[in-house]
């Protein structure tokens, strides 16, 4: 232990960035936590879509949505979902949503607007794309 002592003691720089990233972590993860907009794991996705009728939107690009995308899903395209126009979504405003992106980064910026545009259950699928193929289900191809 003293010798952990004496290690942070002699590299403040270290020391600081250990610190920083510990508390980042600590602050992303209370954020989630209490955030309206939830992560879904691929399974979760399925049984909100098969159990709660939930509806699926990509917000990919056109041509990554044709060359493969979750059965059923709707597209929003990533210009719309840049400018809050989520008028082709209105008719679902009372069913649960779940936004699906290539690696789910991109879609927790358009969940937290379409809460704030008075969608009452929005959710994205942690991962993206990349967690839905990875898990081994299926997706549909335009031809």
């Amino acid at each position: 232990m003293e010798q952990f002592i004496a290690f942070l003691g002699n590299h403040p720089m270290l020391t600081a960035a250990w610190v920083g990233i510990f508390l980042a972590i600590i602050v992303m993860t209370i954020r989630i936590k209490l955030s309206p907009i939830k992560q879904l794991s691929p399974q979760e996705l399925t049984f909100l879509v098969n159990r709660q009728d939930g509806v699926v939107v990509d917000i990919r690009t056109e041509k990554e949505f044709k060359a493969a995308r979750i059965i059923d899903a709707k597209h929003l395209p990533s210009d719309k979902a840049k400018k809050d126009d989520f008028s082709t979504l209105e008719k679902l405003k009372d069913k649960p949503i779940i936004l699906v992106c290539a690696a789910g980064v991109s879609a927790s910026n358009v969940a937290n607007k379409m809460s704030k545009s008075g969608f009452g259950n929005v959710s994205v699928l942690k991962g993206g794309m990349g967690a839905w193929t990875g898990a081994g289900l299926p997706v549909t191809k335009n031809k």
